[in-house]
């Protein structure tokens, strides 16, 4: 009868290798798995959300097309406060382009940078704005939000809707306070300033890169 062969201290270090490699291997397929099982409703979750965000700037009887689907894509956008290219959602009714969907960031806020969301027409004419992050002081800057607003009536971030930058002379593109047609919280006309500025901005950059963006692929 044989005798089994002791195991000796370097046999167990591979056997216990083994052992877990084989374990990790099992635990990161199943991960993936999941992962991947899971990924559709992920995304689709992710895209209800930019949608919800979208609908406040732009009905969704405005266009009939698939909109985060239908995207062009520019260069760096310094004029619209962005470090990463310019991704420009086009809206469409029947074919035709209505309306364009984009973010832009006003880097002077009194706290810090100002995300927006606007929707505009092709020539620059701005149909919604609004503001999806900021870290102005509650209860003062916040105002932008329309949630914030006191004035529920015609919160102050709708000033901007049926506005066009290319049609109306820089000067008026200002609060009252510095002698613009923008009105402001007593006290709290940093925050107005830059949103204004930045919405200006991106009414401007659209009506410049009008061809570019309707003929991007």
């Amino acid at each position: 009868m044989t005798q089994s062969k002791p195991i000796t201290a370097p046999r167990m270090a591979a056997r216990t290798a083994l052992i877990l490699f084989l374990f990790v291997l099992v635990f990161t397929s199943l991960l993936s798995g999941a992962y991947l099982w899971t990924l559709p409703s992920i995304e689709a979750a992710a895209a209800e959300e930019k949608m919800k965000l979208i609908d406040a700037v732009l009905p969704r009887d405005r266009y009939d097309n698939k909109l985060l689907d239908d995207v062009a894509v520019l260069g760096a956008a310094p004029e619209l406060g962005l470090d990463a290219p310019a991704r420009i959602l086009r809206a469409r009714k029947s074919g035709r382009i209505e309306a364009l969907v984009l973010e832009a960031v006003a880097p002077d806020g009194y706290s810090g940078k100002i995300r927006l969301l606007l929707a505009l027409r092709a020539d620059g004419e701005v149909i919604g704005v609004r503001v999806i992050a900021h870290k102005e002081t509650p209860g003062l800057g916040d105002y932008i939000e329309p949630q914030k607003d006191r004035n529920k009536a015609r919160p102050w971030i709708t000033q901007f809707d049926g506005l066009n930058p290319a049609t109306i002379e820089a000067h008026a593109w200002q609060v009252r306070k510095d002698g613009g047609r923008f009105d402001s919280v007593a006290g709290a006309t940093v925050t107005p300033r830059a949103v204004i500025k930045a919405v200006r901005k991106a009414g401007l950059f659209v009506a410049a890169n009008r061809e570019r963006i309707l003929a991007s692929q």
